[in-house]
């Protein structure tokens, strides 16, 4: 049994030597020392050695066994190292080559636009203010002289939720509520940015959701002449200097008088060309000073206060501002269109 034992460790040794991948080394270890393993079947014969013989054969089993177990673990060790150096050699990393640049994210262009007008209004004393876009009736149509069976409301195509409910066609109704808010009591000088919807047919120039900016001021002894120096400063810091506007008649429920205000075009300047249609002049928002009737219903005195109201769309703005020609690029996520923007 000595023998065999002796032989068993010679041969298991010179195979461990021979050995080269981990899973050829685990099926030596599972043949000499595994349940039904050489070594294993060997010692089930101690039972007829004598007695004074089975210390000894134990003794070498156990010296065959450590031996046999130790190359193992050794051989293992060696393939681990090798395995990793050949791992590290083929996944070298060049430290001297330029990194690669990392895209990052960017505010949206009408997110732009938008913060640009509030910090322009904001310089000149204005508050930004909020409201809801699900909004009643009473705030997007009645407050603002436009009553119930009001003619002028077709100019504005309404998703109602219920009768009294609806998404608010315009910012407006945040005036409305602002003011009544006050009761009259003080000056109001705002504006409020927000989404807005209308029914209304998709295409380059019109969109069922879009965004607004309208503003309001209202104090003692405000005049048409403080609108047209407000509206001129915008246009000129939005467009450029050079800008020129010009007002004109309209008509809107709740500001008499009312204008369309019209910028001069950076085009032609003013000469006519395709982009302004041969006229020289590009719309760009409306305005007009409040109605005596909706000062009223928000608790003002139209004797002693006064004010003006302006609306402008941050898309179109930015359409005339940076050439855009179809509206729906601002809200189809199409990231070829909206990094051409990104100012980072």
């Amino acid at each position: 049994m000595k023998e065999q034992l002796e032989a068993i460790q010679e041969e298991a040794l010179e195979k461990v030597s021979l050995v080269d991948s981990p899973k050829e080394l685990q099926e030596i270890r599972v043949t000499y020392l595994g349940k039904k393993g050489s070594l294993t079947k060997v010692l089930k014969g101690m039972g007829k050695l004598s007695k004074e013989e089975r210390p000894v054969i134990g003794q070498i089993a156990n010296q065959v066994r450590d031996t046999i177990t130790g190359a193992l673990d050794e051989k293992a060790e060696k393939l681990e190292r090798a395995a990793l150096e050949q791992k590290l050699e083929e996944e070298s990393i060049d430290v001297t080559l330029p990194g690669r640049p990392v895209r990052v994210g960017g505010p949206h262009l009408l997110t732009d636009i938008v913060e640009e007008i509030e910090d322009l209004f904001i310089g000149m004393g204005y508050e930004v203010k909020e409201g809801p876009e699900v909004e009643t009736d009473y705030f997007n149509f009645e407050a603002l002289n436009l009553p119930k069976n009001h003619p002028a409301r077709d100019m504005q195509d309404t998703f109602y939720i219920t009768n009294e409910l609806l998404l608010r066609t315009h910012t407006s109704p945040v005036q409305a509520r602002t003011m009544q808010e006050y009761k009259g009591e003080k000056p109001v000088k705002m504006i409020c940015p927000g989404k807005v919807y209308r029914r209304d047919t998709d295409d380059a120039t019109h969109s069922h959701q879009f965004t607004q900016i309208e503003g309001l001021y209202v104090d003692k002894n405000v005049r048409m002449s403080d609108l047209k120096g407000t509206l001129d400063k915008f246009a000129k810091k939005m467009f450029g200097e050079e800008r020129e506007i010009r007002l004109r008649p309209s008509f809107f429920p709740f500001t008499e008088p009312s204008v369309e205000m019209d910028i001069s075009c950076k085009v032609c300047h003013g000469e006519g060309c395709s982009v302004c249609k041969g006229t020289g002049w590009i719309e760009i928002l409306g305005g007009g000073m409040v109605h005596p009737k909706v000062l009223e219903m928000a608790g003002y005195d139209p004797t002693v206060y006064s004010g003006f109201a302006f609306g402008m769309g941050p898309e179109r703005i930015a359409m005339l501002k940076y050439g855009v020609n179809d509206i729906r690029g601002f809200y189809t996520n199409d990231v070829r269109f909206l990094k051409q923007y990104h100012k980072a």
